[in-house]
This record gives C-alpha cells, sequence and structure tokens, in this order.
C-alpha cells in the first residue's frame, strides 16, 4: 500500500528570481542540437550551412558556399558518409583602412554528413551556382521504397 504524503502546496512553488533564471537558460543559453546560441544550426560561423532532404528516388543537398569556386571544392561519399570541404582564402590588400567589422571567416572548413539511406555514389551529379552546391544523388534500389499490392482471396 502506498505512503500517504502530507500537501505542502508552498514547497513546489519558485522564487521569482528562480522563474527568470530559468526561463533565461531555456531560451538562450541553453545549447541545441547542432552547437551553442546563436549559431544554433552549426557549430560555428565558418561551416557551410546545410539543407538535406530526400525526395522519392534521391538524397538532395544544398551547401551555401559564398564567395568559393567549383573548383575549390572536394567532395567524397563513403559508404553512407558524405564530406564537402574547401578553403576560403582571404583577399589580400596593400593598404587597409580601419575595421569597423570584421565578420567574414577565412580559412579550411569541412563538413560531414550521414546519409539517411545508400546511394549510387558513381551516379552522383554536383551543380555549383551563385554561390550554392546542389549534389543530387540518387538512392540505391534496395533503399527506395517499394509498394506491395495486397491481393483478395
Amino acid at each position: 500500500m502506498a505512503d500517504l504524503v502530507r500537501w505542502e502546496p508552498f514547497r513546489d512553488m519558485m522564487t521569482l528570481r528562480d522563474a527568470m533564471s530559468q526561463l533565461f537558460e531555456e531560451s538562450l543559453v541553453r545549447r541545441g542540437p547542432f552547437g551553442n546560441w546563436p549559431f544554433s544550426r552549426r557549430e560555428d560561423a565558418s561551416t557551410p550551412a546545410i539543407d538535406m532532404y530526400e525526395t522519392e528516388g534521391e538524397v538532395m543537398v544544398k551547401a551555401s558556399l559564398p564567395g568559393l569556386k567549383p573548383e575549390e571544392v572536394d567532395i567524397t561519399i563513403t559508404g553512407n558518409a558524405l564530406e564537402i570541404r574547401g578553403e576560403t582564402k582571404e583577399e589580400t590588400e596593400e593598404e587597409r583602412g580601419d575595421y569597423y567589422y570584421k565578420e567574414r571567416s577565412y580559412g579550411a572548413f569541412q563538413r560531414s554528413l550521414t546519409l539517411p539511406v545508400e546511394i549510387k555514389a558513381g551516379e552522383a551529379e554536383a551543380t555549383f551556382e551563385n554561390g550554392v552546391l546542389t549534389l543530387k544523388m540518387p538512392k540505391a534500389e534496395q533503399a527506395k521504397a517499394k509498394q506491395i499490392k495486397i491481393q483478395a482471396k
């Protein structure tokens, strides 16, 4: 039999300070699934932003790579892992003024993704337009959904 516990209504109440602290932590400071706020979608600002989605027959990946040329990007597919590498080089100028902001990132980057299904790596296509890399990777036959018709007897 369960023990009876005396109800104390003020035991579970928190102070206003505790409530505000909890609200602040949950909304601003908490780590997201992909890193710390404010860069919640990725680890830091130099890592390219990625969109990956699946259609009936393909896995599509779009990566924002502003300022790069297609020959400055390397794409590797090994098993179910996709890796995108490149390097953004800093512009060199003889004379620079005083900076007010310097937020653009320079240097090498690497982004690795796990593909959701098996793909035909030999048939993958990559296009590059206006700083956006688009990868079109056809699914392997065993990864495609198959519909089975039910026969009535």
